[in-house]
């Protein structure tokens, strides 16, 4: 049973840091309701000069969406907790539309985070939603479509953009104690219809848990959870070991792996660490299929071999093995200042007052370039630096290669592909050797306390 003592706000919210304030999310539904009012009362106790948003995004799906927003922003000014409402506007998909609408209600979270100056943002999933999305992930898993990652389930801490911190205090609580605590405060909330509509997976498997044997095939999902995200970030931490003994990078957009990843302890680490860099190197968001890179990895033990895989040439020679971005699929001349280009350069131009355009710097220019380092085949670098971002008005003066190609006009800073979106706190090690293998922007510090990754 959820108590209302002080115990609770210890238990819920000690281990997170507060200092740069918090956004909620609130919807209406009665897990952010109640994640609202104990995030204020522990605030209240604990950091009273900490700011907390609440923020209600209406995402215009259905009939009373709307009413629900301001029923919400009149429980916030009653309680004194600043709030706002943000649209989702724009055109709707016609398929994947709760996946899209999930990427737009973060978007304009962070957006609103960011405005304010928090660096911080809350979400009410339960323990109820940690087990619907393991038993999907199961189902998935059963048909072929999920490799097992998914398993571990939501992390506590998810970061969005390279930016913005997601948290998740809630994931160990489940929704009939939180229904109980606003009863106790006499705070009702909304049912969203949509939470029942069996047209889609997740009320399909709510109503399942909801029924005979529910409740033991709840407490098997969240054990499994448990076991899984332990897993998941062991097999990280090792991957991240094998990616900073054996991974160098000789030039922008070539990784040069020693021989010895393919010898060292453990095969499924190294495999993991491999498909981690074939992502980060094709500018992915995706880790290649499991089958595939252990079938690659099993010919690169054989011997010499160049192979293609995640949009990555995988060339092993004598002086290494070099993963490098192919050439087929690289995005079309474009203006692209505050965008990832191709998935792997956060392109930011240096006169925005100026009609500059971006393109792949092509084997031409790169053949004039004068390579020089080491063992590595200058063939190799001027097939990894092809394929980096150039000014197209630069192109044609191209006359020598420098660490990021850093011609005049631009800076194409090096993203974490497989992480850039949405990076889970079970990946951190991982995400932040490949970081600052390839020049990426540092992780921003986590803001839990005590976790293990």
């Amino acid at each position: 049973m959820l108590g209302s003592g002080p115990d609770l706000s210890k238990t819920l919210f000690s281990h997170i840091d507060f200092t740069s304030g918090a956004v909620a999310a609130v919807s209406g539904g009665s897990d952010s309701t109640a994640l609202l009012l104990l995030l204020k009362q522990h605030l209240d106790k604990t950091a009273p000069s900490a700011r907390l948003l609440a923020v209600t995004v209406d995402h215009g799906l259905r009939q009373g969406s709307a009413a629900e927003a301001q029923a919400m922003a009149r429980l916030c000014a009653e309680r004194g907790i600043p709030h706002r409402i943000l649209a989702w506007e724009g055109a709707k998909p016609s398929t994947g539309l709760p996946a899209a609408a999930r990427e737009a209600r973060y978007r304009l979270l962070a957006s609103a985070a960011r405005a304010e100056g928090i660096g911080l943002i809350a979400t009410g999933h339960t323990a109820d939603d940690q087990a619907e999305t393991v038993v999907m992930r199961q189902h998935r898993n059963e048909d072929g479509q999920d490799e097992g990652r998914g398993l571990a389930g939501m992390a506590p801490a998810t970061l969005h953009d390279w930016r913005d911190w997601i948290v998740r205090p809630l994931l160990g609580v489940r929704r009939a104690a939180l229904r109980d605590f606003l009863r106790r405060q006499q705070v009702g909330w909304t049912e969203d219809p949509t939470n029942a509509d069996e047209a889609f997976e997740r009320p399909r498997l709510r109503a399942v848990l909801a029924g005979v044997d529910g409740a033991r095939r709840m407490d098997d999902a969240l054990a499994l959870a448990a076991r899984e995200a332990g897993a998941r970030t062991r097999l990280g931490v090792e991957a991240a070991d094998l990616i900073e003994r054996f991974s160098s990078r000789p030039c922008a957009g070539l990784i040069r792996l020693d021989p010895g990843l393919l010898t060292s302890d453990g095969d499924r680490a190294a495999i993991y660490a491999l498909r981690i860099l074939l992502a980060a190197t094709g500018g992915v968001a995706f880790l290649p299929d499991q089958a595939r890179s252990a079938a690659l990895f099993g010919r690169l033990k054989a011997g010499f071999v160049c192979a293609t895989l995640s949009r990555t040439v995988v060339d092993f020679r004598r002086a290494g093995i070099f993963l490098h971005r192919e050439r087929r699929g690289l995005p079309l001349v474009a203006a692209a200042d505050g965008l990832i280009w191709d998935g792997r350069r956060d392109i930011t131009l240096s006169d925005s007052g100026a009609a500059l355009l971006i393109a792949p710097l092509g084997a031409a220019a790169a053949k004039r370039l004068v390579i020089v380092h080491g063992e590595t085949p200058p063939s190799l670098m001027r097939a990894a630096l092809a394929c980096e971002p150039a000014l197209r008005q630069a192109v044609e003066n191209a006359g020598s290669a420098r660490d990021g190609l850093a011609l005049p006009g631009f800076t194409a800073r090096p993203v974490v592909a497989p992480f850039a979106r949405f990076l889970p706190s079970f990946d951190l090690a991982p995400a932040r050797a490949v970081a600052g293998l390839i020049g990426a922007a540092r992780v921003p510090p986590l803001p839990l306390r005590g976790h293990s990754a």
